[in-house]
């Protein structure tokens, strides 16, 4: 077993994206670019965080952190379009962006964490 997979966040991201996948999939509205962005997104956190866990110095896995974060808050800009416009609806978006929220909260606590 790879380090990444015991990985609470790991974990929490993983099934972000799967929900992500099964929301985009559902959802025959949406174009494909918005689908393909949505998706490229999710997958960034995944792979990010399993990709940083690689790495051996602070700052380098720091990085893949911050990547990972930011791919989290590139998701919730886009649902945040998606439901004013009414592609998403209300209850899907803050259960996805509850998910994100959660994400970004624990790679936060690790990228300070990695500070030290």
């Amino acid at each position: 077993m790879f380090d990444f997979e015991n990985l609470e966040v790991y974990k929490k991201a993983k099934a972000f994206n799967t929900e992500i996948n099964s929301s985009i999939l559902r959802n025959d509205n949406l174009d494909s670019v918005v689908k393909n962005q949505l998706r490229r997104a999710s997958l960034s956190i995944v792979l990010n965080i399993a990709e940083g866990s690689s790495r051996f110095s602070k700052p380098d896995r720091k990085n893949y952190s911050v990547i990972a974060r930011g791919s989290v808050f590139e998701c919730v800009a886009i649902f945040d379009i998606l439901k004013d416009t009414g592609l998403m609806k209300t209850h899907e978006f803050y259960q996805l962006y509850s998910q994100a929220e959660e994400i970004s909260k624990i790679l936060f606590a690790m990228i300070k964490n990695l500070e030290k």
